[in-house]
């Protein structure tokens, strides 16, 4: 059996997966290099983090710019933090970062006997040619990580609920102006401050106010009756009222790199019966996949408890490329995903979707779609328990009438 550690590696401000296991971050090439025994390193500064958790009979090595050394030292995972410098090969370090960065894992490995590195999905070649040059092995595990990162900790349920709670507030406010605004002859929407609402618009004040609040924000949906069919239309143009008009937003905080996920719908004015029965359906819908959700459930199990509350309506499900998608106001997307510094990993709760652990982290937003009514879609963040599971909002309200909230 050859000696074997295991290797994360890349650049924490790209890969999450390196984040997540360094739990610090920098725009450098930086590597975690993991032991399943007592490893001493003599080149290499001991933490002073004292919640470092690197588990008992364990060895964490970080190896990352010099720079960056006595900051990691007191807030970075691992036992012993390092630079590329203290582990030159006798040829030398390259002159590129990244490179040199490769260069002393593989010297690192190298002194320590290891015969054997195990690597995720995420791992750049670089480190798998360095590696090779001093005659190490690597291999590919496809799995490594998943379930780790799945499980979230104290401070990671944290971090999201944060961002879910900033989340929201944009929504809240976002819906609030739409809510407010006044119709001009043709329909279109004014906000109180004389401005004509348009998705880009609300799109830019979503943005000023997740700005203001911490967060980088991708684009956020904000579709109208035109574009809310398409489930994953950012959407364009002016905005009527009597429309349905979806709110999905999804920002990072810029601190922690932890992502938020909320969806509501907002119609300003008269609410039609159709919209009213659609959000009535969508809503017993979420609640039926929530009380569903628990440690050793399934993805599809949770997604086919939607399905059936939705039919009980006389909705229910199409995958998008079929007639009555095109037809019908039907779900024509899974249940929901995981998230976490990702807005979307693992897991699904869709068809074949894995079973639950404890500290997934998970959205549920059952949505209905029509190319004739457009579209409406209620999202949440939940945490998942033992038992059940835990919104990580407010939560926020359910409802198309957000003219007093």
């Amino acid at each position: 059996m050859p000696k074997t550690a295991y290797l994360t590696a890349g650049v924490p401000t790209v890969s999450a997966t390196l984040y997540w296991k360094m739990r610090f971050l920098v725009g450098d090439p930086a590597a975690v290099l993991e032991f399943n025994e007592e490893v001493s390193f003599p080149n290499a500064k001991p933490s002073v983090n004292p919640n470092r958790k690197t588990a008992p009979n364990q060895t964490r090595l970080l190896i990352l710019r010099d720079i960056e050394n006595e900051r990691a030292r007191a807030a970075a995972l691992a036992d012993y933090i390092a630079c590329p410098a203290d582990f030159a090969p006798q040829t030398g370090l390259s002159g590129d970062r990244e490179v040199a960065t490769a260069q002393s894992v593989a010297e690192a490995f190298r002194r320590a006997g290891v015969e054997l590195v195990i690597s995720d999905r995420t791992l750049p070649l670089i480190y798998v040619a360095e590696l090779k040059n001093v005659g190490i092995a690597c291999e590919c595990d496809v799995n490594r990580g998943i379930i780790e990162r799945r499980s979230k900790d104290a401070q990671e349920l944290e971090y999201i609920h944060e961002a879910q709670l900033a989340t929201e507030e944009a929504i809240r406010q976002a819906c609030v102006r739409i809510a407010t605004a006044s119709p001009d002859a043709q329909g279109r929407l004014v906000a109180s401050d004389g401005e004509l609402l348009t998705s880009d618009n609300m799109r830019r004040f979503i943005d000023r106010t997740l700005l203001d609040a911490g967060y980088q924000n991708v684009p956020s949906i904000v579709a109208g009756r035109k574009d809310g069919g398409d489930c994953h239309n950012y959407g364009s143009g002016y905005l009527y009222t009597g429309e349905p008009i979806i709110i999905d937003v999804f920002p990072m905080n810029k601190s922690t790199l932890y992502n938020g996920d909320c969806t509501r719908t907002v119609v300003h004015g008269e609410i039609q019966p159709i919209y009213a029965k659609m959000l009535e359906a969508i809503c017993a819908a979420k609640a039926a996949a929530t009380a569903t959700i628990r440690a050793g459930v399934d993805g599809e199990t949770v997604h086919r408890a939607t399905i059936k509350a939705l039919e009980s309506y006389g909705f229910g499900y199409a995958a998008p490329d079929t007639e009555e998608a095109q037809t019908q106001i039907r779900l024509t997307h899974g249940t929901g995903h995981g998230l976490g510094l990702s807005i979307h990993e693992p897991p699904l709760l869709d068809f074949r979707g894995p079973e639950l652990v404890v500290g997934d982290v998970v959205s549920v937003e059952p949505g209905l779609y029509s190319k004739e009514f457009g579209g409406i879609r209620v999202e949440d963040i939940v945490t998942v328990t033992e038992d059940g599971c835990v919104n990580l909002g407010s939560p926020l309200p359910e409802t198309l009438d957000w003219l007093n909230l």
